[in-house]
């Protein structure tokens, strides 16, 4: 991995203090984002949490990539966890001035790792079948979700990039999108959690995406166009991950308990 933890003039405040307590590498990661009325993400939050937005939207996205390089700090990486695909449906949220990315589901093609994330880390992870095939400079993704108990999703797409690497600049929608240094979750109890994150500014590219199949947010009741509003492509990232902290008590079952 590439130390990126000297690298922090670009984020919007300080480095988390402590420990990180993981460490993992993004590949072949595609932002497909859609525009949703505020409203409509609001209903699907834990009460404490307010929708975020964007030019008077909402937006909802579902990333596909691959993980490697998985390890939890002071450890090797472990071949069942440390290496395997993972695919997001996420969108932005706030809890009073504390800002992040609130995920609805995390699918992912490794039985160890979402049981140990939704032990360790209280967010919605689901065990997946999923494929990723690379095609000259196409990337063909299949995900189906096969966890016991819970709706089901499937995304069939395929994607490239189509244009230079390019940093995300601040106030522009790339730079509210997805430099972002949080995850917010919602403990079993409703607890609202905190999760620092770390990594370098986004190497992002313009990008095609020809969605095939994707049913991964009927489960929330949101309809999505056929296609996305904005996507980009980024090539990797590296990224550490802290453990979560309680930002506010809960009040009942919450959506981890999914």
């Amino acid at each position: 991995m590439i130390d990126t933890l000297d690298v922090i003039d670009h984020r919007p405040y300080p480095l988390a203090a402590g420990r990180w307590a993981m460490a993992q590498r993004w590949h072949d990661l595609l932002f497909a984002h859609w525009r949703v009325p505020p409203e409509d993400i609001q209903a699907l939050l834990p009460p404490a949490l307010e929708v975020d937005t964007f030019d008077g939207s909402a937006w909802l996205a579902v990333v596909p990539f691959a993980m490697t390089d998985v390890r939890a700090r002071g450890l090797p990486g472990f071949p069942q966890i440390s290496s395997f695909l993972e695919l997001n449906v996420r969108t932005y949220a706030r809890l009073g001035d504390t800002d992040g990315v609130f995920f609805f589901s995390l699918d992912a093609a490794s039985r160890a790792a979402v049981a140990a994330a939704r032990r360790w880390f209280h967010l919605p992870y689901f065990n997946a079948r999923m494929e990723l095939r690379q095609r000259a400079d196409r990337i063909d993704y299949q995900s189906r979700r096969t966890h016991r108990g819970v709706e089901p999703a499937h995304l069939a797409i395929s994607y490239r990039p189509t244009g230079p690497v390019e940093l995300p600049q601040p106030g522009t929608l790339e730079h509210w999108l997805t430099e972002r240094y949080r995850l917010l979750a919602e403990r079993r109890d409703g607890a609202i959690l905190a999760g620092e994150v770390h990594h370098g500014p986004w190497p992002l590219q313009r990008a095609d995406a020809q969605i095939h199949v994707n049913t991964m947010c009927e489960w929330l009741g949101i309809d999505l166009k056929p296609q996305p509003d904005h996507v980009r492509f980024a090539r990797f990232q590296d990224v550490y991950v802290w453990r979560p902290e309680e930002l506010a008590m809960g009040t009942g079952a919450g959506q981890a308990s999914r």
